[in-house]
């Protein structure tokens, strides 16, 4: 039987995906809810069956995070206790604003602030790092751009279509935009949790080796789906209609845009934002339009959060740790 101290961990672990589901997890289904293309528990199912589709579908982004960030052999269950705390904390602070947050960058935030109270500068590894930030990058430009782009070209092949035929058709095309995002979701997002629950199995003995049995997948996909379903709306809300107007033409060219840059991304296993992604995505759609489309003033909140998730997550994710170590003596 696990001790206390990792039950509390893994525990943890839980309550971080739960949270994961309803800051994170709703980009997958915010835009097609919000053009009423499908209705919001049809959407959550289908997101919660693809998420699981897609973490089964490799674990090159989990482990990247479980071995990638900071040193494995310098982490302890207080590093990752630490860690999951900051999540929680910061995340449910940004949800309650309804602003969602990229549970990627709080993670290995939180891991290093952890790990640069308990085992100094030295445990961070560049290799994962670099793969971050190629991550924050591919999310931010690639997902405005590709929004942009796929929507520019729509117009142009179908500029002689009246509009309400346009929108009916990519009614049902974008289903299966959603559910395409919503698999790239599970393959990136959902994996990120899954490696941490792994590495806590095998830090306290209870694994040997770095495997994510296919119970963990489940059993972190389907946490993630009860927090959207608890929680997801409010992030639904501020996605699918404070940004900008969207209509099912947008929906589809903003989740196939963050799809193809997800998907791509879980291949090379770079942990990126796909609250970033998406996000960016849809102003991407809406400045396709014209500037004025899009809700700067919203925008700027929302870039402000991921902003602040680096230092923050990681500050008490380092005074936890801190106070860990003094309580229980640990090296």
């Amino acid at each position: 039987m696990p001790d206390a101290a990792v039950v509390v961990v893994l525990l943890l672990v839980l309550a971080a995906e739960f949270v994961n589901g309803f800051t994170d997890a709703p980009n997958a289904i915010a835009t097609v809810v919000s053009t009423r293309v499908l209705r919001p528990h049809s959407a959550l199912l289908m997101a919660a069956t693809l998420n699981v589709l897609g973490a089964l579908s490799g674990t090159a982004v989990a482990k990247t995070i479980g071995k990638g960030i900071v040193q494995p052999e310098a982490i302890s269950l207080l590093t990752v206790g630490a860690a999951m705390i900051g999540i929680v904390v910061w995340s449910t602070l940004a949800w309650r604003y309804g602003l969602p947050t990229s549970e990627s960058h709080a993670l290995v935030a939180g891991l290093a602030g952890a790990g640069l109270a308990t085992a100094g500068p030295g445990v961070l590894l560049w290799e994962g790092w670099r793969k971050v930030f190629i991550g924050i990058g591919c999310s931010t430009f690639l997902g405005f751009l590709g929004g942009m782009t796929i929507l520019t070209l729509i117009h142009w092949a179908l500029f002689r279509c009246p509009r309400h035929r346009a929108n009916k058709a990519f009614g049902k095309l974008q289903i299966l935009s959603a559910a395409f995002m919503a698999f790239g979701h599970g393959s990136n997002d959902a994996q990120k949790f899954m490696g941490v629950f792994v590495l806590t199995m095998v830090l306290s003995g209870m694994a040997e080796g770095f495997h994510i049995p296919i119970w963990v997948i489940l059993l972190c996909a389907t946490t993630m789906g009860i927090g959207t379903a608890f929680g997801g709306w409010r992030i639904i809300r501020t996605m699918g209609m404070k940004i900008t107007r969207l209509e099912p033409v947008h929906g589809f060219a903003a989740e196939t845009a963050s799809g193809l840059v997800i998907m791509m991304a879980s291949t090379l296993g770079i942990p990126l934002s796909t609250t970033h992604t998406i996000n960016t995505a849809i102003m991407g759609v809406g400045a396709s339009r014209r500037l004025s489309a899009v809700r700067w003033g919203v925008g700027a909140e929302i870039v402000t959060a991921w902003i602040l998730t680096f230092p923050i997550c990681g500050a008490i994710a380092w005074t936890v740790a801190t106070i860990g170590k003094l309580v229980t003596g640990a090296h």
